[in-house]
């Protein structure tokens, strides 16, 4: 028994030690989102970021909290420096990593959040790029469930907003939240996320008859 629990500490020393400050970094800032302090965790990805110039990831979750939490701000200064800083930071994500779905989806639901926030002012000119987007990151990724989802997703909003029927989009929307349960992140840290909110989305949009 002492020698397992031998073995037991000196695993957790070894692997302690074994991993980076990026690591450490990173698993603190998602721990921080996790327990409803994203904006202190979009600070760290920030710290992040720039001590790894050359990595993706930290910018792209700094522009994906922003974004996120812009969906429900009601003030358009504070919405305006949110999606600003989310733009700035993607912009380095696109930069280091180009032909990414991840990103693309990321920027679809940035021009999003300004449809949302007022739609007669920006719904002429932002739904085509939207629309584009998600095309272009199904196109790179099919399988990926966020460019999978999000694409049929808003090809069902749209088809609401003009009174046509949502009924043939239900199967695709079916087989996008599927992939959340099959599809294999590409690399450590990569994105995961999205799966409740598709499953409520199903639920809502194509209820049994």
């Amino acid at each position: 028994m002492k020698k397992l629990l031998f073995i037991a500490i000196a695993f957790v020393a070894f692997t302690g030690f074994s991993q980076s400050k990026y690591e450490q970094g990173m698993e603190k800032a998602f721990d921080l989102w996790k327990n409803n302090q994203p904006w202190e965790a979009a600070n760290l990805f920030e710290r992040i970021a720039q001590a790894e110039p050359d990595n993706w990831l930290p910018p792209f979750y700094v522009a994906q909290i922003n974004v996120i939490y812009s969906f429900t701000e009601k003030d358009e200064d504070k919405l305006t420096a949110q999606l600003k800083k989310a733009q700035d930071f993607l912009n380095d994500a696109k930069a280091i990593s180009k032909d990414n779905a991840e990103i693309l989806v990321v920027q679809a639901q940035l021009y999003t959040a300004w449809v949302v926030f007022d739609g007669a002012k920006y719904g002429m000119t932002m739904s085509p790029k939207i629309n584009q987007l998600y095309q272009e990151a199904y196109k790179l990724e099919p399988e990926n469930p966020r460019a999978a989802f999000g694409k049929v997703e808003w090809e069902l909003g749209t088809a609401r907003w003009f009174g046509q029927d949502t009924k043939p989009f239900c199967e695709d929307l079916k087989k996008a939240v599927a992939l959340f349960d099959t599809y294999e992140p590409k690399g450590q840290y990569y994105p995961q996320g999205g799966g409740e909110y598709a499953q409520q989305s199903l639920a809502q949009n194509c209820k049994e008859e």
